[in-house]
């Protein structure tokens, strides 16, 4: 979102963060602003039982835990890193004050944030939906047009059948069958174990951050 120089330049730092480190909690104070630089961040709910709802994954030069900077509210869900990552992060005082001194920057948060409630709209849809090939497809298409990889060559699905699972709230043994289901409709190629969506399947461009 922001150029590293302009951030470093006022002071934010770079920190190492480990594979399954929690970066902040939900219902915490909001401290900093948090940008992606190496590796892959879930931005995660849990419920009463433990059980994981994946909102959103976070993808290098991404920002994510942005709500609290403009609302001065409590997180709403928790980041943990799913690899090992790097992130850049800025004091919330300072974040406000880049903000107030570059107004276009305003601008770009805004249209951020209007994609972010977008993306919620699309997942509400999807989760209301009981197709499980559906919606499985549907994931996998804003993913892939979110990474911008909309050339010839099928998009690679980085994504675990348990993060699936956990972005869908489908059972991780629904996901299996459902992917083997898809691969044998031609909507998946299982290569090797890896698994690559077909190019006649990208329906959501406008959803693409």
């Amino acid at each position: 979102m922001l150029n590293e120089d302009l951030l470093l330049s006022r002071g934010a730092i770079y920190k190492k963060i480990k594979k399954g480190e929690i970066i902040f909690n939900e219902n915490s104070k909001c401290n900093y602003y948090f940008q992606l630089v190496q590796g892959k961040v879930s931005w995660i709910n849990y419920d009463d039982e433990g059980k994981v709802f994946i909102q959103s994954i976070i993808e290098p030069n991404e920002c994510f835990g942005e709500l609290p900077l403009f609302d001065d509210e409590l997180y709403a869900a928790s980041a943990i890193a799913e690899t090992d990552s790097v992130v850049i992060q800025l004091p919330k005082p300072t974040f406000l004050l880049l903000l107030k001194e570059n107004p276009e920057l305003l601008f770009a948060f805004a249209k951020l944030l209007a994609q972010r409630v977008r993306y919620k709209f699309f997942t509400l849809k999807e989760l209301a939906c009981h197709n499980p090939e559906q919606q499985i497809v549907e994931f996998l298409n804003y993913y892939k047009n979110k990474s911008h990889q909309l050339s010839v060559h099928p998009y690679k699905v980085t994504f675990t059948r348990q993060q699936l699972a956990d972005m869908t709230g489908l059972r991780v043994e629904t996901v299996i069958r459902t992917i083997k289901k898809l691969s044998e409709n031609g909507k998946l190629n299982i290569d090797r174990g890896k698994v690559y969506l077909s190019n006649t399947d990208s329906n959501h461009k406008n959803l693409a951050v």
